[in-house]
């Protein structure tokens, strides 16, 4: 049998070149969050995207962007999602990046 629960799913989409403290935005928020003891992470980078500004960032062979798109999913409670959201809103640390949240059935995490 499952245990079910219910949580949140955070999507941040940035450029790969997108930087905090002078490290990769996406490696410092997955130190970040795995030192803060949050459910889960997964960083997704994508082969073209385009935001606000327009400009196609893509990996074709012709043509090797630097900044790739990326995606970093985080899930986890209601609370520790809303906390991670006021962490983003104190520090800037997202900068102008897109952001969702949705709501999500956690159907199995992990045996441990």
């Amino acid at each position: 049998m499952h245990k079910e629960s219910t949580g949140s799913l955070l999507r941040i989409f940035i450029g790969e070149s997108d930087k905090y403290e002078g490290k990769n935005l996406y490696r410092y928020l997955a130190n970040y969050l795995r030192e803060n003891e949050y459910a889960g992470i997964t960083v997704l980078r994508g082969i073209t995207g385009f935001g606000k500004a327009s400009i196609i960032n893509s990996s074709d062979l012709l043509e090797l962007s630097s900044d790739l798109p990326v995606v970093i999913e985080i899930t986890d409670t209601e609370e520790n999602i809303e906390r991670l959201k006021d962490l983003f809103e104190e520090t800037g640390m997202i900068g102008s990046a897109l952001i969702t949240e949705e709501k999500v059935k956690i159907i199995q995490y992990g045996t441990r």
